[in-house]
């Protein structure tokens, strides 16, 4: 029992890691009515997922809009252009890397989709619970009402979406990511006992190590980029970032690093003014890791599926995906958890392929965050320097 409560107070990747590995062992011996009863709570936790989706988007991105709205000025706007720009820069890269390398790597894998091959099974029931708003109504909404709190000074409105916030906080931490392992679990031992977990397998660890790479490409052309603009050496830019780069490695959080994510903007030569406004702005706002991260993932997925990957659909993807991302911060599994109505809304992905998207991503999610705070200091002196003149 108390080996139980000590994985239970794990953080979220061991657990994740424990779940996958049970899974793939469980799903060696167990027999077929074990198998639908895990896919019976795998179909009721997908269902709830299903339902969240629209209550996070009004819950978490309301009160980002309202909150980011209060900063007015010159300042504010430039910041965003270039956070935005940049993280859309970096998912359109990703996108152009993927479709010229992972068909070569996911290979004969692509001719029978991951959900097929993990499904050869049905529960022992189903229940339906339908969301209550449709995805891009909710995004609407919650932007409309956003900017409303923060350009009409509507006091009673902004603390209903705090708390509102706070209870969309509360179920995902105390419900959500609790239950998230077992439902990787079921995955898992699902692939395994139709057989097909070590394809699964391989052909994910070759996507990882594709992402690793291109998260260091993109530290690489954002301080060029800035080194370019302030003529600076940027590998010696990049290189005084390095302790934001670790401190973010360390704790996944770009709210913890945001400490030195200044100092080191500063050391960097960015004035303190410009630091103070535009290192916590971006800690909200620019998230070129992240998006490297879930577009790559997406973008496999979808080609194991046997789904759409034109151009035209992933651009609507990655311009949809940049801004539900500021309602990232702060919440457990960041970045994945907001890109769930993208997910479903543009891409079409049901709750086993969401659930392999956060799987992925939070193997790596350290990473992400790194890049995400790193980039921070590029901007900061890109704006410095516009500032200046």
């Amino acid at each position: 029992m108390e080996s139980i409560k000590r994985i239970w107070q794990m953080g979220l990747l061991p657990r994740v890691v424990i779940a996958i590995v049970l899974g793939i062992l469980l799903g060696l011996v167990v027999n077929e009515p074990i198998v639908r009863a895990v896919l019976t709570f795998n179909g009721l936790f997908s269902q709830f997922l299903g339902f969240l989706v629209p209550l996070i988007i009004v819950g978490l991105i309301t009160s980002a809009i309202g909150e980011i709205g209060n900063q007015a000025g010159k300042l504010l706007l430039l910041t965003v252009v270039i956070a935005f720009g940049d993280t859309v820069l970096s998912g359109l890269l990703t996108y152009t890397t993927g479709m010229l390398c992972f068909p070569s790597l996911i290979g004969h894998a692509i001719e029978a989709g991951v959900s097929e091959q993990a499904n050869p099974l049905v529960p022992y029931f189903k229940i339906q619970i339908p969301p209550i708003l449709d995805v891009m109504t909710a995004l609407v909404f919650s932007f409309s009402l956003g900017i409303c709190i923060a350009y009409g000074k509507l006091p009673t409105l902004r603390s209903m979406a705090l708390e509102f916030k706070e209870v969309i906080h509360r179920i995902i931490s105390g419900l959500l990511v609790p239950l998230l392992p077992l439902y990787i679990f079921g995955i898992f031992l699902n692939i395994t006992y139709a057989g097909y977990v070590w394809q699964a397998m391989s052909v994910f660890v070759n996507i990882i190590l594709i992402i690793l790479v291109l998260h260091i490409f993109i530290l690489l052309y954002e301080f060029v980029a800035a080194g370019l603009i302030v003529h600076r050496n940027p590998f010696r830019l990049l290189w005084t970032m390095l302790p934001a780069y670790a401190t973010a490695l360390g704790s996944s959080s770009s709210a913890a690093t945001i400490p030195v994510t200044l100092k080191q903007s500063q050391k960097n030569g960015v004035s303190e003014e410009t630091a103070g406004f535009v290192v916590p702005l971006c800690a909200t706002i620019h998230m070129s890791g992240s998006m490297m991260k879930i577009t790559a993932c997406a973008l496999v997925i979808s080609m194991l599926e046997g789904m759409p990957t034109d151009f035209g659909l992933f651009l609507q993807f990655i311009l949809m995906l940049s801004v539900v991302m500021i309602a990232a911060p702060g919440v457990p599994g960041g970045a994945i958890m907001a890109a769930l109505a993208p997910l479903a809304n543009v891409l079409g992905f049901n709750g086993e392929q969401q659930a392999l998207m956060i799987t992925i991503y939070i193997a790596m999610d350290s990473f992400g965050t790194a890049c995400n705070v790193t980039g921070d200091g590029a901007i900061a002196l890109v704006v410095d320097k516009i500032r200046k003149h």
